[in-house]
């Protein structure tokens, strides 16, 4: 029996490409569609998760929505990578930056990602899972940044599980680590992809500072992270 479709992706086998970039926010997905794709169709639309299938440059890319946090990409990621039979997925959502000379707008290509999560221990792994990406996405991701004309920073990020942490002081510690930005997502999408033996990548954009009162409004976020829209669809 078909696995396809699922409680949470509608798309019929061939309607999901073999990469897929994966915004946070579905309406994000829907903006890259409009704007970056040629004859884009919605393929899903189960609990407004938004997934669009169309062409880059001639070649077929599907853009979906992950939504917010490792359960909810997990799911997400898993179905594409098991049941669609996804070979890639790039991850392009927002990060609030942690070190002093990662700035509003910077993008930053997610190299590992730590995590005060859980989700390894489904695994069953005798010691601490190191979350990375694929190298091969993250070379050529560097490298289209490069023709690009897009600085980059590239390093170690933080999937975390808790936004309002009643902790204040849990920044500081992976701070101290060299952590560029904290996010929620890419260490579940990396282990999703390692166990899958499929390839994944996280590309941030600095949305905000976690110690500076620094950050952009609601709509930017939607619609102004262009460049790292750019380097996933040209990785």
């Amino acid at each position: 029996m078909s696995n396809i479709p699922t409680p949470h992706n509608s798309a019929k086998q061939g309607e999901i490409a073999k990469k897929v970039l994966m915004p946070g926010d579905p309406l994000r997905a829907k903006f890259i569609a409009e704007n970056f794709l040629d004859n884009p169709e919605c393929v899903n639309k189960v609990r407004n998760m938004f997934a669009f299938t169309g062409t880059y440059k001639g070649k077929e890319v599907t853009v979906m929505g992950g939504g917010m946090g490792m359960p909810c990409i997990g799911i997400y990621s898993y179905e594409l990578f098991h049941f669609y039979d996804v070979d890639k997925i790039i991850r392009i959502g927002s990060a609030g930056a942690l070190q002093d000379d990662v700035k509003l707008m910077d993008v930053v290509l997610a190299q590992g990602a730590c995590t005060d999560s859980n989700y390894a221990r489904q695994f069953c792994l005798p010691g601490t899972f190191a979350p990375i990406a694929s190298y091969s996405l993250l070379k050529s991701a560097a490298d289209a940044a490069d023709r690009l004309g897009i600085p980059v920073r590239v390093g170690n990020v933080l999937s975390g599980d808790v936004f309002y942490n009643d902790d204040k002081t849990v920044n500081d510690s992976w701070r101290k680590m060299g952590v560029l930005c904290v996010e929620m997502e890419c260490a579940a999408l990396f282990m999703n992809a390692a166990r899958a033996g499929k390839e994944a990548l996280g590309i941030l954009t600095i949305s905000d500072h976690i110690y500076r009162p620094e950050s952009l409004p609601a709509e930017a976020r939607e619609k102004s992270f262009r460049q790292m829209m750019e380097i996933a669809l040209e990785a």
